[in-house]
């Protein structure tokens, strides 16, 4: 039975945007999907009247101010449920997915559903052009986190989560898990998702026939001959923040739980020695940390 993408409505969430990066990608994804939203937090300039122009049929949400990726995807996916979607397919407005991505994951989503599995989500390879080595996946078992590399074209790999950006979900396991946790604003949004449909029995898949383009953070840093992703401070103070809060969590595995905070106590060092400005790097991403201990959460809108 042929694939029908039309059951595939595409959410892009963004921020004043670049409009010749937002051009490409809604020039890419456009002709793979059923419907296209784009749900804008609050850009300064607005949309409305460029999409008019060139994308009439796509349909845009201002939210009016910026209120986290995790509200946009949850407004958006509650409206693909108004449209009869079968699956939702998040999108940042960095990416560019290949011509061939969503076949490739519906494909994937379809025959794990045909298993009988539990499926929370599949997701693309994807490459920051910007580095050397696309990132691989990601699986924690026991006190290792394991790089889940694709063996071949056609692999598809089981993960403990995926990043947002390219995730082709049910919306049949959104009913079930839940959408987004939105006093999370930005940071850990995706990673809460897929621990928590894990949690309950859902399975995410990495597919390695699928590609797209993505950029992880700013300008990455060379160091030891790695690529290291940069955030800014207020980035940082997100990341902290939220990585702490789900620590708290009782239902996340504790081992989970150890291998991330080795993992963040090693980028605590790194951007308070490397990273400039590394003071205020390390200030934000100390208050991050006590406002996770202490459960401030939301969009940050102060100083203090």
């Amino acid at each position: 039975m042929p694939l029908d993408n039309r059951s595939v409505t595409a959410i892009i969430v963004s921020y004043n945007p670049d409009l010749d990066g937002l051009k490409s990608l809604l020039g890419a994804v456009i002709p793979q999907v059923g419907k296209l939203l784009i749900i804008d937090n609050g850009s300064k300039d607005s949309l409305k009247s460029w999409l008019a122009a060139l994308y009439p049929a796509v349909d845009l949400e201002d939210l009016g101010q910026n209120y986290g990726i995790a509200k946009a995807q949850n407004v958006g996916i509650a409206k693909a449920k108004v449209h009869g979607a079968g699956y939702v397919l998040l999108l940042d407005q960095d990416s560019i997915p290949a011509q061939d991505m969503v076949s490739a994951l519906l494909s994937a989503a379809e025959a794990q559903l045909a298993k009988g599995n539990r499926l929370a989500c599949v997701g693309p390879r994807y490459e920051d052009p910007r580095q050397k080595n696309p990132p691989p996946f990601i699986k924690v078992t026991g006190l290792r986190l394991e790089r889940q590399i694709c063996a071949s074209a056609d692999s598809i790999l089981e993960v403990d989560y995926l990043i947002s950006s390219g995730c082709l979900i049910p919306l049949s396991t959104l009913d079930s898990v839940g959408g987004m946790r939105e006093e999370l604003f930005i940071d850990y949004v995706d990673i809460e998702w897929g621990l928590r449909a894990k949690q309950m029995g859902y399975q995410s898949y990495g597919v390695c026939s699928a590609h797209m383009k993505h950029d992880l953070g700013d300008n990455p840093k060379l160091f030891l001959g790695r690529h290291i992703p940069v955030h800014s401070p207020l980035r940082h103070y997100y990341h902290f923040r939220n990585a702490i809060w789900l620590y708290r969590q009782q239902w996340l595995r504790l081992n989970w739980k150890m291998v991330d905070l080795a993992r963040l106590a090693r980028k605590f060092v790194f951007y308070s020695l490397i990273t400039a400005p590394r003071a205020e790097h390390a200030r934000m991403m100390t208050l991050g940390i006590w406002h996770g201990l202490t459960g401030k959460m939301g969009k940050k809108i102060s100083n203090g």
